[in-house]
């Protein structure tokens, strides 16, 4: 361990202290979250404060893991929120050293597997993940585009379709509609964490259920959007996707997450203006 550093859990770490840890760390960053971005976030990946794990130098916390608990394919889970070291303190291995301090901890949690999610072009990181016997699961695909800039595909569709609000029991019922497991962060169980931020959308047609749309317009995020297949390719998805845009509050509109090999969504997005932006890695690390 790097002379001078403690590492310990952030069970008694104030959030002022996460929050400028977390803004130096990624300060270089194009997009920047203030604190109730912030909190949002960790609230929603299910954040364990005594389950995180920080280095400190004396009191200035300069490296952490911000590690959310939950099930993942109902497998009691431990999923990496946040990864960061402030810049003075790169290079000195403290990610790897915290990693190596918290599995104890975590195992004795009855923790199972330990997942994240890593962009694929981060080649240094898989690297490290891959040293720490993390195995890529899954690749996902991720779309960003300027609200302006998304252009609604032109479809006609039926009258005959209605858009209103739905519970969140509803997303139960019907999460077979989607074509893949959710990440960590678009699960149900995420959703429910933070269920007051979401607007859930439903498409009916004669009054059942056919199509869905969960939306975050603090962040622009389509978390879900999902179709019945037996009514897919007649406008609903332009429908919901159009619906939900009228409620957003941020300047973009993103989908983080969608599984590489679900091509329908990939060109849904397209169709709309929303190309891929990027894709990611999910790995995993049995415990």
């Amino acid at each position: 361990m790097s002379s001078g550093i403690t590492i310990k859990s952030l069970l008694n770490t104030s959030f002022e202290v996460l929050y400028e840890s977390f803004s130096k760390a990624f300060k270089d960053y194009e997009i920047q979250l203030n604190k109730d971005e912030l909190i949002e976030m960790l609230q929603r990946r299910g954040f364990n404060a005594a389950l995180s794990f920080g280095a400190f130098d004396n009191n200035e916390l300069v490296a952490f893991t911000f590690n959310g608990i939950g099930n993942h394919n109902g497998i009691k889970t431990a999923y990496d929120t946040g990864t960061g070291t402030i810049k003075e303190y790169r290079g000195k291995g403290l990610a790897t050293q915290i990693f190596e301090y918290s599995i104890p901890h975590l195992k004795e949690a009855g923790i199972k597997q330990y997942l994240l999610e890593v962009l694929q072009h981060n080649e240094a990181a898989i690297s490290v993940y891959q040293k720490l016997d993390f195995k890529i699961e899954r690749e996902f695909n991720y779309f960003v585009q300027k609200h302006d800039e998304v252009k609604l595909m032109p479809k006609k569709s039926s009258t005959d379709y209605v858009i209103h609000s739905i519970e969140f029991d509803s997303l139960m019922d019907y999460s077979h509609f989607c074509d893949f497991t959710p990440s960590w962060q678009n699960s149900l169980e995420a959703i429910k964490r933070r269920i007051d931020t979401f607007l859930l959308t439903g498409a009916f047609y004669n009054e059942k259920l056919v199509g869905y749309c969960v939306f975050e317009p603090n962040s622009g995020d389509i978390t879900q959007i999902a179709i019945n297949k037996e009514y897919r390719r007649s406008g609903i998805g332009t429908m919901l996707l159009k619906n939900v845009m009228s409620h957003n509050e941020h300047t973009h509109i993103k989908c983080i997450n969608t599984q590489l090999e679900c091509s329908a969504i990939t060109q849904f997005f397209a169709a709309q203006n929303m190309d891929v932006s990027g894709k990611q890695f999910e790995m995993i690390r049995v415990l």
